[in-house]
């Protein structure tokens, strides 16, 4: 692409692409994959909706950036979005509905009423993984950083599972209102609620798994946490303890945090994470949590650090299912997205 016929000022003009840029994946440096799947979401559903609306909304984002020198030069493409995933998603999204009601009931996961469904459930999210993990792939070996834009929170795991085979020391943020370390919940073995128990018994050369915000967990998941050597969490309730009473202050909470991860970082975003305010069609929204500036903060620190940003994924972005032109959680996801990639690019270029 010509830059001199692409002015970062003007309406950005729908063209598919993320923040409308120009750029296309053979060209740019950060490619993103859309993952539209929604299947084991076990509140609300609508995540699937997510990538294609949050590309809606990121035509209105302003490309310039202050952390960031001429950031619409960033090339970042879009990978093509699939639309077999998308249908598939709603398809097996109907059997997942039938497989949590007749739990809610008093069911079992082993019972033979649900064990097809929940079969075919678990194989098509192998398959959604691997998928992610061939396509982020052919990327990585070209050079190129890939980000994943969900969908639920268990799509990034074919991408996590990549980067933990390629780094032999990798360390993930993790931002969330959730642990996400239940083991096969609901039946579903890549639940949502799963990622990251998946991440660490799965996927080889995890050195640490970094949680903030944290304010929404079972007894399974606080003894899981305290006996893993690998997992460090800082609640919510932790960070307003070390607030509210000043022990500390934002900035050398987020010097902890980021002291805490080895050099080669993952950051996995779930956006209830933030305070449920900034994205009240969330799957399972949660009180408390990090500001929109909180957040800025945390990973624009981590940028600047001696950290180098390898991957990372943006979930559970949830369109208001009641209002086809509410774009206002897909307008927050679009901007945390960018500041993502703007903040990935500057760990990877510095002077």
């Amino acid at each position: 692409m010509d830059m001199k016929n692409f002015n970062p000022n003007d309406l950005g003009l729908p063209n598919g692409n993320f923040f409308a840029l120009p750029y296309s994946v053979d060209e740019s440096d950060i490619v993103l994959i859309s993952a539209p799947w929604d299947v084991t979401t076990s509140y609300r559903a609508g995540t699937a909706n997510a990538p294609s609306r949050i590309v809606d909304a990121s035509t209105q984002i302003d490309l310039y950036d202050t952390d960031v020198e001429n950031a619409w030069e960033i090339k970042i493409g879009t990978h093509q979005y699939n639309e077999e995933i998308f249908i598939k998603s709603t398809e097996l999204r109907k059997k997942a509905e039938t497989i949590i009601k007749y739990l809610e009931h008093g069911g079992n996961v082993k019972d033979i009423f649900i064990s097809n469904k929940l079969r075919s459930i678990n194989k098509a999210s192998e398959y959604l993984n691997n998928w992610i993990y061939e396509q982020a792939k052919t990327y990585c070996e070209q050079g190129k950083i890939a980000g994943i834009v969900g969908g639920e929170h268990s799509v990034p795991f074919g991408l996590i599972k990549l980067l933990s085979e390629k780094h032999s020391n990798l360390g993930i943020l993790h931002i969330d209102a959730h642990a996400d370390l239940r083991h096969a919940y609901e039946g579903f073995e890549y639940s949502h609620a799963s990622i990251m128990y998946n991440v660490i018994t799965k996927c080889k050369n995890i050195s640490k798994l970094v949680q903030v915000g944290i304010r929404d967990f079972c007894s399974d998941e606080a003894d899981f946490i305290a006996n893993s050597n690998k997992i460090k969490s800082y609640t919510d309730f932790y960070i307003s303890d070390q607030l509210f009473s000043g022990e500390q202050t934002w900035k050398s909470i987020c010097n902890e945090i980021i002291n805490d991860l080895p050099e080669n970082v993952y950051i996995s975003f779930d956006i209830d994470g933030l305070s449920p305010d900034l994205c009240p069609n969330t799957g399972t929204p949660v009180p408390g949590g990090l500001s929109f500036q909180q957040a800025h903060y945390l990973l624009r620190t981590l940028s600047k650090s001696n950290k180098r940003i390898v991957g990372f994924d943006l979930c559970e972005v949830a369109p208001n299912p009641d209002n086809d032109n509410d774009e206002y959680d897909a307008n927050i996801g679009a901007r945390i997205l960018y500041k993502i990639c703007c903040l990935t690019h500057l760990s990877n270029n510095r002077n």
